[in-house]
């Protein structure tokens, strides 16, 4: 045989064997992708929503100062990619509180476990109530109430107060201090308390506190958190999922010996 037809047959081989590949991954591509889009929406998910906040310089926190602030350090123009430096306080936009944000030594933001993260979602809808009193609370029978309708407290769940709050975050009407005072909806100490009697893992509120503004004494973040549970503020769109039956992902950050910090988080309805 000719050399060049050596090398026509050598080439032909190659080609073939390299669109073989080609097809068998894709081939294993459109199967892993169906795999994991399966196991993403096992147990009847059919859609997700994101719980999260787009926090800014202006986002409202808690003491009513900026958590957040960058720096360009390199631009597109000038060195042909973009890099900011961020300066953010812990406790800013959709964040979790960690146990040790309220203990002295309590488990860090890293040291969370990662099966805590994916957490059975429990909405406890008080938006009514919220949008004639500030500062009302999630109270025991409002946890009995949802029992009630929904059956036990799952293992490992994240029980949310959705309040309205999440509406008003662009305004002043969020913080809502009055000169003296922030007034806006939070857990009742009992109700934290009642669900320490459950397999609950995290609760959380869709304002800037886990309790209500007007609180002196921070009952309900010292009641939960040095149980090694931990807490998510500022939580988004808890309008747009029911009240039991979605699965929260909890994208925590994981810096070490952190007190809490900015969130992803997503529900699987």
């Amino acid at each position: 045989m000719c050399d060049v037809c050596v090398m026509n047959a050598v080439k032909n081989k190659m080609l073939s064997r390299r669109n073989f590949f080609k097809v068998g991954a894709a081939s294993a591509a459109t199967v892993a992708a169906a795999s994991v889009g399966t196991t993403a929406m096992a147990q009847g998910h059919e859609s997700v929503e994101d719980m999260t906040h787009t926090y800014d310089e202006d986002f409202p926190t808690y003491f009513g100062e900026s958590g957040f602030s960058r720096e360009q350090v390199f631009n597109f123009a000038d060195n042909g990619f973009n890099l900011q430096r961020l300066t953010i306080n812990e406790h800013t936009g959709t964040h979790i509180d960690a146990p040790l944000h309220f203990s002295a030594d309590g488990t860090s933001v890293d040291e969370i476990p990662v099966s805590s993260l994916v957490a059975p979602l429990c909405v406890i809808d008080i938006a009514a109530r919220a949008a004639e009193d500030a500062d009302t609370l999630v109270t025991p029978d409002d946890l009995q109430a949802w029992i009630d309708a929904h059956g036990d407290i799952p293992n490992g769940a994240c029980i949310a107060m959705y309040s309205g709050w999440a509406s008003k975050v662009e305004t002043d009407g969020y913080r809502n201090f009055d000169g003296e005072a922030q007034h806006y909806p939070g857990f009742h100490v009992e109700a934290a308390q009642m669900l320490l009697e459950t397999g609950a893992q995290s609760i959380a509120s869709d304002t800037l506190s886990l309790d209500h503004g007007i609180s002196a004494d921070f009952a309900t973040h010292y009641a939960w958190l040095p149980t090694g549970r931990f807490g998510i503020e500022n939580l988004a769109n808890l309008d747009r999922v029911p009240a039991s039956g979605a699965t929260l992902v909890i994208g925590a950050p994981k810096h070490r010996g952190g007190t809490g910090g900015p969130a992803r988080i997503f529900a699987m309805v």
